[in-house]
């Protein structure tokens, strides 16, 4: 029996400390809870590369932990042009994050794998994730809900890509 490739997806902020963290716990956690945790390949990266190879900001990792998710194994990363090549979906957090991901593909190919989470999200109200960095814990609290609410409808429309068939039909 072969393997199957997972999904893989890279979530996109800018300096991969607040909301690209999030949204990457959160679909992961989407996909172990529903038991496909191993086919879904999901990280998240920066625009910037102020943070690197740091953890996630602690008001992030206490946000996390308040809705019972675990940030801890995060560090920061900026995003790469082999990241268009390494993943299946591109998710930019903000319509900035759009942009710039937009400016650095370099094909068509490229174009068609970007696209923005709350898009996802039918009952958004905004297609940008604000950015709490300079905000306090409930601006946190409240950006989290958002990346929830979208992360998993994003989830259910890959989820039927990545459920195994069944085989003995």
């Amino acid at each position: 029996m072969r393997a199957v490739e997972p999904f893989h997806v890279v979530f996109v902020c800018t300096g991969n400390i607040c909301r690209s963290p999030m949204a990457d716990v959160v679909l992961r956690s989407s996909a172990d809870s529903a038991g496909l945790g191993a086919r879904v390949a999901s990280t998240s990266a920066g625009t910037g590369d102020w943070h690197v190879g740091e953890r996630a900001d602690q008001r992030t990792l206490d946000a996390l932990e308040r809705r019972g998710y675990d940030g801890t194994k995060h560090r920061a990363r900026q995003f790469t042009q082999a990241d268009f090549a390494r993943n299946d979906l591109v998710v930019a957090l903000d319509r900035s994050h759009e942009r710039i991901l937009r400016g650095w593909a370099h094909s068509e190919a490229d174009e068609d794998k970007i696209a923005l989470l709350m898009s996802f999200d039918s009952s958004a109200r905004t297609l940008d994730v604000p950015d709490p960095y300079y905000a306090g814990p409930g601006m946190f609290d409240e950006v989290l809900g958002m990346i929830e609410s979208a992360s998993r409808a994003l989830y259910r429309q890959i989820e039927p890509a990545i459920r195994p068939s069944d085989s003995h039909r």
